[in-house]
């Protein structure tokens, strides 16, 4: 006999319950969003590490936390893939042979440069989640809620480090 606290719990076993499994499509394009959001925590890095120069104290920092916001949003991309059936691929071989950002300089890289650089890496991300972004919609509400959370977070990312490189436009 249930009791008043869990009365509410039906107990359907797991095989009979309905479950979305996304298409090709939407895996392809999640994967897409993920390797790109691994490369740019790989990169930021790699920035972080030797950047130089003025500023220094405040970009290192700024990029600390876009690695950290890239790692999250891989997570949530992969664990989403997880949770409608795919499987995401985040080996290293699989991230150089399909991200979509360019190659990172090696060596110390001023913070002017660096700041261009991770900017230019960041909104080619966003413009690939864009671009996905109605298809995977169409199929998967919950997905695309997702990637506008990613854009968002980037997007503030991109102009909050690019607005170091600005001179006012008056």
């Amino acid at each position: 006999m249930p009791n008043a606290q869990n009365q509410h719990i039906v107990d359907i076993p797991l095989s009979s319950t309905p479950r979305f499994i996304a298409s090709g499509t939407l895996l392809s394009s999640l994967q897409s969003v993920l390797v790109d959001l691994i490369e740019l925590n790989l990169q930021g890095k790699q920035a972080h590490w030797n950047v130089v120069g003025p500023n220094f104290p405040d970009v290192h920092r700024q990029l600390d936390v876009i690695v950290s916001t890239a790692r999250d949003a891989a997570d949530g991309v992969a664990e989403r893939m997880r949770a409608v059936g795919g499987i995401p691929d985040g080996l290293s071989s699989t991230v150089a042979e399909t991200t979509g950002l360019r190659a990172y300089p090696r060596g110390e890289v001023t913070t002017r440069q660096t700041i261009d650089l991770i900017s230019e890496r960041i909104y080619t991300i966003v413009a690939n989640a864009r671009a996905v972004h109605s298809a995977v919609d169409d199929e998967d509400p919950v997905s695309a809620d997702l990637l506008n959370g990613t854009i968002a977070q980037l997007e503030q990312h991109a102009w909050l480090l690019s607005s170091e490189n600005r001179t006012p436009s008056l």
